[in-house]
């Protein structure tokens, strides 16, 4: 990420925040990934709006005259407010517009549903199932028939918010597959909610008290909240491995006599 896409998804990020939490809705964040999927497939458009040295007042007006008539008012003003801002590239100007979409949708949700847990077991669902995996991630599947089979998976087991997101995401993955998809919509919907999420690797599912001490402990560890998602391994020898963001706590058997084998080796 360059130092001008920082600054601009700082100033998208200050946009979304001087907005009441009525305009916080699933709608705006879904007006804001359709208007995002629209930049994406025009070329001329997302070349004009990701170029750093486009005029802001040029890019705003550009905004407001396609999409005046077609997005709610909360939405056109978050997106008029990313767009005119200056990123490093057009494909950033489009990470940018899906993060402040996830962040709205996120926002939306009530205390009771956690959007993250849901993205991590489809995720689990999916790549259990290459079948399955190949139909939501192939180049070769139309958006619209994408759409449809994430809606017969989805539809009454998870929330909407999970649903809107899902949707978006198998419209415009951008080159990434679908476990990067959803790993980065996780991070995001987690970080709106100053949250972390760790992926605890085990042999077996672990107790209720177990895991509520291993969250405190993280939590302590990491100065915030965290999501725990459960991976069964049974390939890991005994302990655990867990993974947040990019570091690694591994107190697993396999990793030790792996480490042992490296010695002896040397």
């Amino acid at each position: 990420m360059g130092s001008a896409t920082r600054e601009a998804l700082a100033s998208s990020k200050k946009a979304l925040a001087s907005l009441p939490a009525s305009a916080l809705t699933v709608s705006t964040g879904e007006d804001l990934f359709a208007a995002g999927r629209i930049i994406g497939e025009s070329a001329q458009f997302r070349s004009l709006l990701g170029d750093p040295s486009t005029d802001s007042s040029q890019k705003s007006a550009l905004v407001k005259g396609v999409f005046q008539a077609g997005l709610g008012a909360d939405a056109l003003s978050l997106l008029t407010a990313i767009a005119s801002a200056r990123w490093s590239n057009s494909d950033e100007l489009l990470a940018g517009i899906e993060e402040i979409g996830l962040r709205v949708v996120a926002a939306s949700a009530p205390a009771s549903v956690s959007i993250e847990s849901e993205l991590f077991e489809f995720g689990e669902a999916v790549s259990s199932d290459s079948e399955l995996e190949l139909a939501i991630g192939t180049s070769l599947g139309s958006p619209a028939a994408k759409v449809a089979l994430v809606d017969a998976l989805l539809t009454g087991k998870a929330s909407e918010q999970t649903l809107v997101i899902v949707r978006h995401l198998v419209q415009q993955p951008r080159g990434r597959r679908i476990a990067e998809l959803l790993r980065n919509a996780s991070t995001i919907v987690a970080d709106a909610k100053n949250q972390s999420i760790a992926t605890v690797t085990l042999a077996s599912p672990i107790a209720a008290e177990q895991l509520d001490r291993l969250r405190a402990s993280l939590g302590r560890l990491y100065g915030r909240q965290l999501t725990i998602n459960q991976i069964v391994d049974p390939t890991v020898l005994g302990g655990l491995r867990v993974q947040v963001g990019d570091d690694v706590i591994d107190g697993s058997i396999e990793s030790r006599l792996s480490e042992l084998r490296q010695k002896l080796a040397s």
